[in-house]
C-alpha cells in the first residue's frame, strides 16, 4: 500500500530543444506545478527538470526522477515531428504500459482541437512511480490532467508510492470505500 506519511516527489519534466536552451520561457513546467497546487492538499514537493528533445537524455532523466519520485509528469515531444520522442523514451523506460491515460487524454483534448489525435501521449510504470506524458501547451496541459488525475491518487495507492490527498472543491478523485 502507499506511503502516506512522507510528501509526495513529482517530477516536472519539460522536453523542448528552444528552452533548455533558454530561448523562450516555458510555461509547460508552471502550468503543471499552478495545477498540482490547485488539486492538491497534501503536502508535495516538485523536482524540476526542462531537457531537450533527445531520446538518451529523456531516458536517463526518466531514470533518475523514477528512482526520487512517486510521479513523474512531462510535457512536450509527444508530436508527430522527428525531435518529439518523449513516448518512446518513456516506453523504453517503464515496465508496464497504462495506455488508457493517453486514450483518454486524446478524447478529451479532441472537444478542443481537430489535430489533438496527432498528439502521442502515454503513461507507464517503472517501479513506484507513474510517468505519464503530456502536451506541451499549458492550457491543453490543464485540460489532460483534470481528465486523467481522478484516476493518479489510486493508481499511486496501488503501486506503494506516496499518498496524495486533493481537494474535492477542485477536483474528484476515485478511491474504492474502505470495507
Amino acid at each position: 500500500m502507499s506511503d502516506e506519511t512522507r510528501p509526495a516527489k513529482i517530477g516536472v519534466l519539460v522536453v523542448s530543444d528552444r528552452a533548455s536552451r533558454g530561448e523562450y520561457e516555458d510555461k509547460g513546467g508552471p502550468a503543471i506545478e499552478e495545477t498540482f497546487n490547485a488539486y492538491l492538499t497534501s503536502p508535495w514537493e516538485p523536482v524540476y527538470r526542462c531537457i531537450p528533445d533527445d531520446r538518451d537524455t529523456i531516458e536517463s532523466t526518466l531514470v533518475e526522477l523514477a528512482d526520487a519520485c512517486d510521479l513523474i509528469v512531462t510535457t512536450g515531444g509527444t508530436g508527430p515531428a522527428a525531435r518529439d520522442v518523449t513516448p518512446e523514451a518513456t516506453e523504453a523506460v517503464c515496465e508496464r504500459m497504462m495506455p488508457g491515460f493517453g486514450e483518454l487524454m486524446r478524447q478529451e483534448s479532441l472537444k478542443y482541437v481537430p489535430t489533438a489525435i496527432l498528439s502521442r501521449q502515454t503513461a507507464g510504470l517503472r517501479g513506484r512511480c507513474l510517468i505519464v506524458n503530456l502536451p506541451g501547451k499549458p492550457t491543453a496541459i490543464r485540460q489532460c490532467l483534470d481528465a486523467v488525475f481522478p484516476a493518479i491518487p489510486y493508481c499511486l495507492d496501488l503501486i506503494g508510492a506516496a499518498y496524495l490527498e486533493n481537494d474535492p472543491a477542485v477536483i474528484e478523485v476515485f478511491r474504492p470505500k474502505k470495507s
